[in-house]
């Protein structure tokens, strides 16, 4: 049918806007304008980031990149479109990354900043921060730039159960539930607007006049949590950050002159983020490669190389304007092009997402629109996540998939433990048992998406009988370990030689803690690891598929 379809359209002139780009545009721009308002609104409430900082300077650069890299997207559709002869050809969507925000703000700019205030002012310390994330947006995007020319060594390489895992892992515990606790935050309005998502997005019911499920959430939510305000129910009227200018105003930070100075004399710290910047870097060149073989099935064949290099370039434009996040292809091309959308919806969310940065008219999006009604939409995008991970994964690789989540309960628990812990985490006022639990918990949530994504590609070759790349993958974590890149003892996880790390484990009084789990003792730990797998698989039975795929009685 999709056969005869295609050629039915071939040689026609392309149509390049039709009325499926107006659900494609709300569906596409509402996702990234949700991850900006997640972005901003996590920094200011959680972090305490200035507001006007976070709005003037990450904001505008973030958006330009989802501009570049839409219009490069809406004129590859026009070009296959060209090539092929056909009019029904849909651009590949492009946005912001979602896991990539999360990681960002909780792993990168939050830590960053919160260290950052113990010597400096708040404005430096945010733009301390500031140049740490360009530093990990720039090499996100030259590695993604580079990646693009090895695509396919990469997918091979990679075992999807331990890549999806340890997005699992982000989408369960951090898109899904921390979002949650917002969306309860204002019950009435943020469970209805969570109910809309639901019925709309998730068990995909159609609404009358095929209104688009994000739009009616948000209007259903902000309507009935601006009447509560009205009757007096409500929390009041406008967000964070003080009511905005009635005047637009053109600004678009141009920092590259000022942090490369800075970055001349910080290499050393922005290097130590690299283990939580490129695991999420390589996680969107695997979901590139994906969305461009969903878009090959659903009938437009792009080609990967430029798919991944369109979006490290789009990431890197980002990253040169200030901008904090990277952006991605959107595994949702199927469902646009079943709406009937081509290529207006893309050139539309460019010009909206970038213009809503330089001019500031996101300013008034981020006060108007509750958080507890526009984040429901991150409650799917987790879901789908998951829910994709396991649909995409062999049967067999369920475990390892489920393996790779576990490392981010133990962030998961760090982040709780913030809120009543003084200082970094200080647990000099607990009882010996409660910090050594507590130390524990640092240590398993040290640089949890590297873990999950070497225990998940363990557990996947051990499930095949790769015995070899098994055992390699527990020697590399050691050696990970070893300089705490994961595992590290102190909250800030500094990558240094364990003895430096052990000195200043010292210094904050964690040496009791940590005793038995210090950088020695976790590498040592998977090292004894790998030679025990490598004798057991010297002499035990490879099972066969059919074997490995059978459920297991406990």
């Amino acid at each position: 049918m999709a056969t005869a379809q295609l050629e039915k359209t071939a040689g026609q002139k392309y149509v390049w806007a039709t009325r499926g780009d107006i659900n494609a545009f709300f569906g596409l721009m509402l996702d990234n304008i949700g991850d900006m308002i997640l972005m901003a609104s996590l920094l200011v409430l959680l972090f305490k980031l200035p507001a006007d900082f976070v709005l003037t300077r990450m904001i505008p650069g973030t958006a330009v990149g989802v501009l570049v890299g839409d219009l490069i997207f809406t004129a590859m559709a026009f070009q296959l479109a060209r090539k092929t002869g056909r009019s029904d050809v849909t651009a590949m969507p492009l946005g912001l990354d979602t896991p990539s925000t999360f990681g960002a703000v909780f792993l990168i700019i939050g830590p960053a900043f919160s260290n950052a205030s113990k010597t400096l002012p708040p404005d430096q310390a945010a733009r301390h921060a500031w140049y740490i994330a360009i530093a990990m947006l720039l090499a996100s995007g030259i590695f993604k730039v580079i990646s693009a020319f090895f695509s396919g060594w990469i997918r091979r390489v990679v075992p999807r159960a331990g890549l999806l895992g340890s997005l699992t892992a982000i989408a369960l515990v951090i898109i899904s539930f921390l979002p949650l606790l917002e969306i309860v935050s204002q019950p009435v309005a943020g469970l209805s607007a969570l109910a809309v998502i639901l019925i709309t997005l998730t068990a995909r019911w159609d609404l009358p006049r095929r209104i688009p499920g994000a739009l009616a959430a948000v209007l259903i939510g902000c309507a009935i949590y601006y009447l509560m305000n009205v009757v007096g129910l409500g929390p009041g009227f406008g967000g964070e950050g003080g009511k905005p200018s009635w005047s637009l105003r053109f600004f678009l930070p141009l920092p590259i002159n000022d942090w490369f100075a800075w970055f001349q004399l910080n290499w050393r710290e922005a290097f130590g983020y690299l283990p939580v910047a490129l695991p999420l870097a390589l996680a969107t060149i695997i979901g590139g490669i994906d969305c461009t073989e969903s878009a090959a099935a659903a009938g437009d064949d792009y080609p990967t190389g430029p798919i991944i290099g369109v979006e490290g370039f789009a990431t890197i434009v980002g990253g040169l304007f200030g901008g904090v996040i990277q952006s991605t292809p959107y595994i949702g091309h199927p469902a646009y092009k079943a709406m009937g959308a081509r290529a207006g919806y893309t050139l539309a969310t460019a010009l909206f997402i970038g213009a809503a940065g330089i001019f500031g008219y996101f300013d008034w999006i981020f006060y108007l629109l509750p958080k507890a009604v526009v984040f429901p939409i991150l409650i799917f995008v987790g879901l789908e996540i998951t829910s994709q991970s396991f649909h995409a994964t062999e049967r067999r690789h369920f475990p390892a998939v489920t393996l790779a989540c576990v490392p981010a309960l133990a962030y998961l628990a760090v982040i709780m433990l913030k809120q009543v812990l003084p200082g970094d985490l200080d647990i000099k006022g607990l009882n010996p048992a409660s910090q050594h639990t507590v130390q524990t918990i640092i240590m398993l949530s040290g640089g949890f998406i590297v873990t999950s994504l070497i225990w998940g590609t363990m557990l996947a070759h051990l499930i095949d009988g790769k015995i070899r790349a098994a055992v390699i993958s527990l020697i590399l974590a050691g050696a990970l370990a070893w300089f705490g890149v994961i595992h590290s003892p102190l909250p800030s996880s500094p990558i240094l030689p364990p003895a430096q790390v052990l000195a200043q484990v010292a210094q904050e009084g964690r040496s009791k803690a940590s005793h038995g789990q210090t950088p020695y003792h976790w590498a040592a730990a998977y090292w004894v690891a790998a030679a025990v797998i490598a004798l057991l698989g010297k002499y035990g039975t490879v099972p066969t598929r059919e074997r490995a795929e059978e459920p297991q009685a406990i």
